[in-house]
Parts: C-alpha cells; structure tokens; sequence
C-alpha cells in the first residue's frame, strides 16, 4: 500500500530507534511525517538489544540520588574518547541527551529508568561512575499496540524463555533460585502463569523488556501521533531541488514513485554491518563476516547520501563496536549469531583462549575490548579460532552461549558441533585442534589461583564492572573459579559486530555534511547512519542507543523549528 500523499514535511528512511525518534519528535511538534522502512518490522537491531541507553548526568538518576555532572562526564571521555575528531558532537550529546530523556517522557510513550548498579567500562578512569549514566526501558505491555504488535520485531528466540518469554534482568536470580526459595518460586510461578495466559491470544509472550520494549515505546508513540509508515519499501534515490533534498523516489513492489518532504529527510538505516563490499573497506581482515546486528543493515544511508555529495566519517579507532559471538543452526535451518555479551564470559569457572590453547585477554571486559583483544591476537588473519572452555558445573550454574543454565540434555548441541565435549581436557584440546599439552597447562596455570578467587595474569574481577558482570553470591571474586569436574566443554566463538562506528559527517544539529564542511540542506542522520560521535570507543554501555536517541531527538526538533520558522514567516506575510 503506497503512502496516501504526495508530499510530507518529513520522511525518515529506518525504523530502528534513531529513526522512530526522529519521527516521533519531529510528529510530535506538529509536522507530517512518513517513515519508510524496507522490512516488515520496526525495531531494528534496537528490538533485538539489550535496550541500554547511557546518558550522563540524566534526571533520572538524580532523582535516584546518583551522583553525576557534566563536567565528570567530559572528565571521563577525555580519557576513555582522547582523540580531538568529534569533539563538537561529543559536547552537544553531552548537553542535549538529558534534554532529549526528559522530552521524549514528557511527549512520546518512551519511559526509561536508571540501573542503579552498572558502571561504566572504565570505573578506574576519573569521572567515571557506579551506574545511573545507563537507563533501561521500563517495562511495556505489547497488548497496547494492538493489532500493530505483529509489525514489532521479536527479540531474538535465544534470549526468551519458553517460546518466547522475555525476563526482566532482575527476575533472573528469581528464576535461577526456583525451587529452592520460597520468595523466589512465588515470583518465577507468578511470571511462568502470566506467559502462559499470554500466549493463549498471541504467538509470544507480550510484557516486554530491553530493547524491545525500547522500540515497542517508540512504536507507540508513532501510532499515537498518527504517523504513516510504509513497510517493505526501498528508497532507490534522493530527489534534489537545487543544492537542497527535498524527497526521496520509493519503491514499493514493482512501481517506483516520488514523495515529497517539505522540512526534510533524515537517514536511520542501520549502518553497514551486513554489507560485504563496505566491511571489506573498513573492517579488518581478521574480523570476518560475523554481525550481531539486523540483517537489513546493508548501507542504504550511505550510499543514498553519497549521490548528494555527503561525505564520511572515517576517524574511528575501531570501525564498529565488538562483541564475540557463537554460531548455530536454529530448528528452521537458519543460522543464529549469539552475542556473548554479559551472561557467560565473566562468570566464575570459565576462560578464552587462543589458537595456541592459551588465555589472551581478561575475560571479563567489556565486550568490545574483548574483540579487541581478540582481532590484536589473530595477527589480522581471518578465521582464526577462539573457543570459551569450561566444566559441567559452570554448564549448569550459567549455561554457555545460547545453552541456558539447569540444561540437563546438551547432546543436541553436542550433536551440531556448536558444543564440543569430552571426557578429559586432553580429549577436549584433541577435538579443537590444540595441543593438548599447552590446553592442559593453561587450565593448570589459572586453577592453581582460581582456588583463592585470584586470577595473577590478567586481573579478573578486579574492577567493579567486571564484578558486577561476575556472579556476586561467588565468593572471594565474582568473577573466578576453578574449572574442575568433567566432562569439559568448548564452544568456538568469533569477531563480530553490534553495529558500525563509521558514518556520514553531521553537524551538531543532525544536519549531513559535504567533504568542505556545509551541511547538505535538507538531509539528516542518526543512528548507525550517522558515524560514531565516540570515534569507535566504548566507553559506556548503551553507547550507540544514547546518541541514537539524542540525535534522533536532535534532528526532529531542528526540523520542527525550522518548519516554525517558515510558518512565523508566512503568518507575518501581507495579505
């Protein structure tokens, strides 16, 4: 179905959550808008995210009683974020992100709250903080969308409980603890019961979390402003008047058909991670061609932003934001990317290691600089195996990968290869294709600490993000334990990426700008489109949804006032 005009104030090309702020601030101040996304869903890689939005010195957390400034946050980056590209950008975030929170909960149906306990990357570095910079999006009920529930991406199956549950963060201790808590099998009762009536009138469960709450929120807030979004639709090009974008031509089946945006349009396609051409431009060989992100990522933005001269960002550190990941087979044949994010790798009873059969990297930092740990050992050649190492009993109590804890029958996983087992680390170390001598004295070397929580070559669990990452009720480190009871696991992980730090240029309104430095009239980014206003760092996490939002926020405001402006101007006009 084609959209039902001709001519809108604003298009926005991407449905993710930099594309649906946008919209929903820009329907929000008045303006018509259509957004245009080339799948059958909105959401994104936001619907499949953990949602984590890092904003400093939001409101939120001040009313939590967390501390936090301004200045603490420049402080910070200035370490975390020290090269001088992008500062402007970084300033403008920084002033404008708790502006865009407090907008978007006072205009849209968006909702965040603080997580009190989740430090930012480098709680060493001056400036840094304990939590409450990271927001989460309150819970949401999907029965609200009504209908339009079914255009909302799922969560990804592996992060869902029975078919598709999603599990509020601090309900997993309730659940783990099932049975032999009374409190918590009160509370695991109480949520199994609510899913079950759930899904007796939809095909999953609809109390949302994470990021799929985040996009449901943005979803709704568009459906209440009324704002028409044309699905399964490709823009083949940017129409121009003069030097000035003022539309886009669409496909939509087999007809192409011009649409007209007034004000302007803002590009939220996703960036490039699924594009092949342009990870082989900017991504290191060693990186391969894993990606945590949606596969409709394939560089639309950008190459529909080059025919109008848009130049890009390339001072990046990194060229995309890293997380290691497995590789599996889902039951329909489809091939499933697990980001290994925060459940398993900095759990007590566990450990990386490299080709050689040796650890390279404390396995409970962030996720990017864990890829980066990893891309620095494969000597830039691809394809170069890692593999997590464990025992039964780490099995058990964390579960690996997409392997859930309490799983009592692994052999299907066994059976695929995505889990390799074996009686003894020698057999284990045979069946990678490591010499079983250097796995056995690797495992040997962090046992004869791991007894006392100590972890001498790397560090582990010495700051407080990576205990908060660990398992808290481990003592003496959340973080360390030996690997002892047999049988022993393996499973294989790789390079892949979140979404991509390179982008067009913008300015600190969101406008796009030429390789000289002016703006492109008329034409807008944010979200991946827009490159990495933190050069490829990470110093947070959340740190590509916060600028998404903000941006997002940013480029709707700038072009209602612009649009107000046009609007003084002709009231004042002589009849």
């Amino acid at each position: 179905m084609m959209p039902a005009h001709e001519t809108y104030d604003v298009i926005v090309i991407g449905a993710g959550a930099g594309g649906m702020t946008a919209a929903a601030v820009a329907a929000a101040e008045g303006l018509r808008v259509l957004v245009i996304e080339k799948t059958a869903f909105v959401g994104g890689t936001t619907a499949r995210s953990g949602g984590m939005v890092w904003i400093p010195a939001n409101a939120r957390m001040k009313e939590a009683g967390l501390s936090d400034s301004i200045t603490d946050a420049v402080q910070y980056l200035s370490s975390t974020v020290p090269e001088p590209a992008n500062a402007g950008l970084r300033a403008a975030f920084l002033t404008r992100g708790p502006e865009a929170v407090a907008w978007l909960e006072a205009n849209t149906e968006v909702r965040l709250q603080p997580v009190n306990v989740y430090p930012d990357c480098y709680p060493e570095r001056l400036g840094a903080t304990s939590g409450g910079r990271v927001l989460e999006p309150v819970a949401f009920d999907g029965t609200r969308l009504g209908q339009a529930f079914a255009r909302l991406r799922p969560p990804l199956p592996e992060f869902t409980l029975f078919g598709g549950m999603m599990v509020d963060p601090l309900d997993i201790p309730h659940l783990r603890r099932a049975g032999k808590s009374l409190r918590s099998t009160l509370r695991a009762t109480r949520l199994v019961s609510a899913y079950a009536l759930q899904r007796l009138h939809s095909p999953r469960g609809t109390t949302l979390h994470l990021g799929n709450a985040l996009a449901a929120r943005l979803y709704a807030s568009l459906l209440a402003r009324q704002v028409e979004i044309l699905f399964s639709a490709d823009v083949e090009d940017l129409s121009m008047q003069g030097d000035r974008v003022d539309g886009v031509v669409v496909r939509h089946g087999a007809r192409d058909r011009p649409i007209a945006a007034r004000r302007g349009v803002v590009l939220a396609t996703g960036g490039f991670s699924h594009d092949a051409t342009l990870r082989k431009r900017f991504f290191p060989r060693a990186a391969g061609f894993v990606s945590a992100a949606n596969p409709s990522s394939t560089g639309d933005g950008l190459r529909l932003a080059a025919t109008v001269g848009a130049a890009l960002n390339t001072d990046a550190t990194s060229p995309a934001y890293w997380v290691p990941a497995s590789l599996f087979r889902r039951a329909d044949g489809s091939r499933g990317v697990f980001p290994h994010t925060v459940t398993d790798r900095a759990k007590p009873g566990v450990i990386a290691v490299n080709a050689a059969g040796r650890r390279f990297v404390n396995e409970a930092l962030s996720y990017h600089e864990f890829v980066l740990a990893m891309l620095r050992d494969g000597n830039g050649e691809p394809d170069r195996p890692f593999y997590l190492i464990c025992d039964h009993a780490f099995l058990w109590a964390y579960g690996l990968g997409r392997i859930k804890p309490f799983t009592r029958r692994v052999r299907r996983y066994v059976a695929s290869g995505e889990l390799v087992e074996a009686p003894d680390i020698v057999q284990l170390a045979a069946k990678i294709g490591i010499k079983p001598t250097t796995l056995k004295a690797t495992i040997a070397s962090y046992n004869a600490d791991a007894n006392e929580g100590r972890d001498p070559e790397f560090g582990r669990g010495s700051t407080i993000y990576q205990r908060h990452l660990g398992d808290t009720a481990h003592k003496p480190n959340p973080c360390v334990a030996p690997i002892l009871r047999a049988p022993f696991f393996a499973m294989r992980i790789y390079p892949a990426d979140l979404g991509t730090a390179i982008g067009m240029k913008v300015d600190p309104q969101a406008r796009v700008l030429r390789g000289d430095g002016t703006p492109v009239a008329g034409l807008y980014a944010c979200g991946n489109d827009m490159g990495s206003i933190m050069n490829g760092n990470c110093p947070g996490p959340g740190i590509t949804l916060g600028p998404a939002l903000t941006f997002g926020y940013i480029a709707g405001r700038h072009l209602a006032e612009g649009n107000a402006a046009v609007a003084a101007g002709a009231a004042a006009a002589p009849v």
